[in-house]
């Protein structure tokens, strides 16, 4: 899909890791926290995680924070896209950037 590609290559999301999509862009909340929360607790460590959304998940961030997990969304033409994926070294993720512009 060239827009998972595209918008994952803009990410510093590691290259060389398998890939899983999620598209959460037609649930209303809290239903796109909880999918993303619940196929994250299923997933191998080495997998990243492409949550293709209407909006940054703002309620996302901390509990990824808090999991261990490091992420980066990017604006894509259609969706909001943030990667995530487990942390490396001392396991504490966060990237949490946004790019192009305050959402």
């Amino acid at each position: 899909m060239e827009l998972k590609t595209t918008a994952l290559e803009r990410t510093d999301a590691p290259a060389d890791r398998p890939v899983e999509t999620l598209d959460v862009r037609e649930l209303g909340p809290p239903e796109p926290l909880r999918r993303t929360l619940e196929l994250l607790a299923d997933l191998p460590d080495e997998t990243v995680l492409v949550q293709r959304n209407d909006r940054a998940p703002q309620f996302l961030y901390p509990k990824l924070d808090d999991r261990g997990y490091a992420h980066e969304t990017v604006e894509a033409d259609d969706a909001v896209v943030t990667a995530i994926w487990a942390g490396e070294g001392d396991g504490v993720g966060g990237t949490g950037g946004t790019e192009g512009g305050d959402r």
